[in-house]
């Protein structure tokens, strides 16, 4: 949120500088700067364009291939997977895209101003989410998840506008080289290739070749980033890696080190990887200089009055400011009340509202499809000033609803919640450690998960810390995607009527790809349970009912995934190594120790 934030403050910072710029005695240089001509050339091959193309054609591709990877990347291992959670933004998404552009061709019905209906249907992403942060609640979480999943629909709408709607001539054999080279990449993927090179070379060569082609570059930027493969790390990348680790640890020396870096290198997906160089260059560079770019319109010598005065103004503010808020509230709301879907948990209509009004904020979109649906510069300036006039009008809307929701409606927060629900309870929880403990440390977890407390042994540096002064206690969250981990789960729960929970906890996570029933029954053995009682258990409705109702405390909790960590009553977020959790439970203990000393004092 803080790199949004920021990113946006910056968009505004270049916009206005943009147009004090194109609006002063300097005006010419302003000019003269965009209409220089860069070339990159080797021999007689090469690129020439001057450098307002270079930014919208160029640097533009690497914002739309991050978004494509951003989408990749919530559909493959993100809020996407559970695809539930889709339908009621992408009906809202499709609301947002249909009433804007019939608001501005109700305004412009005929002739080339008609042409311009597709500035009004995209959303700039990062400003939205900017302004979000700036104007919004002061917790957005599940807000930002439910407005990136409507811009999903709107991105990929607007790039197959860009790259279809405004394209006059297409050249079939650079179009060829484009198709080939985003097949590529998919090729890539299915070959579990994982160094970034070979992926960022096929989405350079499907770049030029798009240029060639007469598309619009910013659509094999977004399809680029759709293919470029997103996954979770897995148990044996991470057992891998860490074995790696110890040996360099053993002996420092340069191959090993080559080799141990490769291998951290492979757990973490070419997706996230690609997205984790590229977002600040993004966010820090690329948009703000497309904003000094494109926003310098000379107003001066009356022609902000006659741009006041054009249908095209105010069809573009109309179609973003109106038609987004109405579009995307009206959608949401319908579908809500038609039991298409639900809203995310913590985010109120009053959110949804204020979220459509800061999706008028079109900028970067909207402003690099209005330099290409119209050949004329007075359009083209009269639907540039109705899209800086969207962006403020669209963020004081925003605001002033997130205000009114706030004091009428009391939705504040739009985020998960926070607090352990219900508290542990001794009779019922599986505590490992003295119950009346100093500090708590309680662990969401699923026996399938690499990354829960066995994989990465933090539960147990942890413990083997604070000794006597913690409870550990573990509560069921078994994933989706997972299909062993709640049977796993009810093992647990079956051991644990013969007081042997922790010694089935610790087994699971030894043989995390060995869960079948059969397996089960093996490990009872082997821990020399009662197997006929552990087998009959393991039917046993009330163990099933037990996990279920671990689940929706998870969800009751605001716990998502696992391992999700909470430190005394309150959710734990961001990392959860070893070192962080210590350094949070000794906060806790410190908090909690001052608050029984004031209620002493009393």
């Amino acid at each position: 949120m803080h790199l949004e934030s920021t990113s946006a403050t910056l968009l505004v910072i270049a916009s206005l500088l943009a147009l004090a710029w194109a609006n002063s005695p300097w005006s010419h240089g302003y000019e003269h700067l965009w209409e220089t001509v860069l070339s990159v050339r080797l021999g007689d091959v090469g690129l020439s364009m001057d450098l307002h193309h270079w930014v919208n054609d160029g640097l533009m591709v690497v914002f739309f291939f991050v978004v494509g990877l951003e989408v990749r990347r919530e559909l493959a291992v993100g809020e996407l997977t559970d695809r539930r959670r889709m339908v009621v933004p992408l009906i809202a998404g499709a609301g947002g895209l249909a009433l804007p552009a019939l608001i501005y061709l109700l305004l412009n019905p005929s002739g080339e101003a008609a042409h311009g209906w597709g500035i009004v249907i995209g959303t700039d992403t990062a400003f939205l989410l900017g302004m979000l942060a700036l104007v919004g609640p002061a917790v957005s979480t599940q807000l930002r998840i439910f407005l990136l999943t409507l811009t999903v629909i709107d991105d990929i709408v607007a790039v197959s506008v860009i790259g279809v709607a405004y394209t006059e001539h297409l050249e079939v054999a650079p179009l060829l080289v484009a198709g080939l080279a985003l097949v590529g990449i998919f090729v890539l993927d299915r070959m579990k290739v994982w160094r970034a090179g070979p992926y960022v070379l096929l989405v350079l060569i499907a770049w030029v070749a798009t240029l060639g082609a007469g598309l619009h570059a910013s659509i094999a930027g977004m399809l680029a980033g759709l293919l470029v493969p997103a996954a979770e790390p897995t148990r044996a990348q991470m057992e891998v890696a860490t074995s790696r680790f110890r040996a360099f640890r053993q002996s420092p020396l340069p191959t090993l080190q080559r080799e141990t870096r490769d291998e951290l290198t492979r757990t973490i997906s070419v997706n996230e990887r690609l997205q984790e160089t590229l977002h600040v260059p993004t966010s820090y560079l690329i948009v703000p200089v497309f904003a000094l770019a494109n926003a310098g319109v000379d107003l001066r010598d009356g022609v902000l009055g006659e741009a006041l005065r054009s249908p095209v103004t105010w069809g573009v503010v109309a179609g973003l400011v109106l038609g987004k808020t109405l579009g995307i509230g009206g959608a949401a709301y319908a579908a809500t009340r038609l039991r298409l879907g639900r809203l995310p948990q913590g985010v109120g209509g009053g959110h949804v509202l204020g979220g459509a009004a800061l999706s008028g904020i079109g900028f970067t979109v909207a402003l690099l499809i209005a330099t290409l649906a119209f050949d004329s510069e007075t359009l083209q300036r009269d639907a540039i000033v109705g899209v800086l006039l969207s962006v403020v009008l669209a963020s004081v809307l925003g605001w002033v609803i997130f205000q009114v929701a706030a004091r009428f409606l009391g939705q504040r927060d739009a985020a998960l919640p926070k607090l352990l629900t219900p508290p542990v309870d001794p009779e019922r929880d599986h505590i490992y450690g003295d119950v009346d403990a100093e500090v708590t440390l309680v662990e969401y977890l699923d026996y399938e998960c690499p990354f829960c407390a066995r994989a990465t042994g933090t539960a147990n540096e942890v413990r083997d810390y604070f000794g006597s002064r913690i409870r550990y206690v573990v509560r069921h969250l078994p994933l989706p995607q997972h299909p062993h981990a709640e049977l796993a789960a009810v093992a647990a729960e079956a051991a644990g009527r013969q007081g042997r929970f922790w010694e089935m906890h610790k087994h699971l996570f030894e043989h995390q790809n060995q869960l079948e029933h059969k397996d089960l029954a093996g490990y009872a053995g082997v821990l020399g349970l009662d197997v006929e009682q552990f087998l009959r258990d393991l039917e046993d409705p009330a163990l099933a009912e037990h996990v279920r109702e671990d689940m929706a405390s998870a969800n009751d909790s605001g716990a998502r995934g696992t391992p999700t960590f909470f430190v005394g009553t309150h959710r734990h977020e961001g990392r959860y190594d070893a070192r962080t959790l210590i350094a949070e439970l000794e906060r806790d203990a410190t908090g909690e120790t001052a608050r029984l000393g004031v209620r002493s004092r009393r």
